[in-house]
């Protein structure tokens, strides 16, 4: 009950501060109308058996409507309430012309509308009353031309001096800079942009004409790759091809086609390449070798029934030149970037 009986105090200081305000009481008297209204109703509330909405309305309607709380208010304070304000001024109609002046008036003349002169009794208005000059001077956002003062004879107080832009060249508002060194030179002329003569104890240029013979005479050597040894794994498996094919191990070679089939470094293409086409290659050449010697156009010839033995001296050579090709391969792979 009490957050209701709480809203029914608030919604009738809350009227009591429309009435004040509708009746022009200074702020200040506002404030202290309210505050008083709210503490006797707290103290009644106190002093009261039953805290209800009720109650609370019987408190109020002990203390008096708004209106008249005001009212008691204004004459407590001496603050006479505003007067309601006239209404607007609406000039005197003309009177329709009579028809007899009308017709007692001779055609073709026109009649000259004067306005009546104002009666005598009329009161002047009041001048406008004039300001007291205070001693003090105004604030900054009401002071006129005269207490600012001229802005020739006195600059303003972000300039230094009497100058548009203050000492040498600059704005108001912007300190500091960007200093370029390069900004601070002198523009270079036609004379700088000509090289220096060498000078002549310096030791003579040699020849253009040599260096091609030069380059011709000692042949351009193989770069080697540059930085650091990477991609150790692809490394590893061709360091496993080559000591597989150098000491005929066929698990070191396994190995080293396993770990260059698994490795994330290759692309799709360039691990068919090592596992599948670089190996067939060899195959084919061995085939082919044997062929020939089969029909007589290169080494020995085969002799019949004698097919197994060839086969066996050629599988082992086939499997050293796919292992070789394809360490050197991934040895070419490893140390090329991208």
């Amino acid at each position: 009950m009490g957050i209701e009986s709480d809203q029914v105090v608030y919604e009738y200081l809350s009227r009591v501060g429309d009435v004040a305000q509708q009746r022009q009481l200074p702020s200040a008297a506002r404030m202290r109308l309210v505050a008083e209204l709210r503490d006797e109703i707290d103290r009644r509330r106190a002093r009261a058996v039953v805290d209800s909405p009720g109650a609370v309305r019987r408190i109020i309607s002990r203390i008096g409507t708004p209106t008249e709380v005001v009212a008691a208010a204004e004459d407590a304070s001496g603050t006479p309430a505003s007067a309601p304000e006239p209404p607007a001024a609406v000039p005197e109609q003309r009177e329709p012309e009579r028809p007899a002046a009308r017709a007692g008036r001779p055609k073709g003349v026109l009649r000259r509308a004067v306005p009546r002169p104002r009666p005598a009794d009329t009161p002047d208005p009041a001048p406008a009353p004039v300001p007291a000059t205070a001693d003090a001077p105004s604030p900054p956002h009401r002071a006129g031309t005269d207490e600012l003062g001229d802005s020739a004879t006195q600059p303003d107080w972000w300039r230094v001096d009497d100058s548009p832009f203050g000492v040498g060249d600059e704005v108001p508002g912007f300190v500091g800079g960007v200093e370029i060194p390069e900004l601070l030179k002198a523009p270079r002329t036609r004379d700088d942009d000509t090289p220096p003569e060498p000078a002549a104890d310096a030791a003579p240029a040699p020849a253009p004409e040599d260096e091609p013979a030069a380059r011709r005479r000692f042949p351009r050597l193989v770069r080697l790759p540059s930085g650091r040894w990477s991609n150790p794994l692809l490394l590893l498996a061709a360091a496993l091809l080559v000591a597989g094919a150098v000491i005929g191990d066929w698990r070191a070679l396994v190995l080293g086609w396993l770990i260059a089939y698994a490795s994330r470094r290759l692309t799709q293409a360039e691990i068919k390449w090592a596992v599948v086409i670089l190996p067939g290659l060899s195959l084919a050449g061995g085939v082919v070798w044997l062929w020939g010697r089969t029909r007589g156009r290169w080494g020995d010839p085969i002799a019949e029934g004698h097919m197994n033995a060839a086969i066996s001296e050629t599988w082992p050579w086939v499997i050293r030149t796919a292992a070789v090709a394809t360490a050197l391969f991934l040895v070419w792979r490893s140390q090329r970037r991208g």
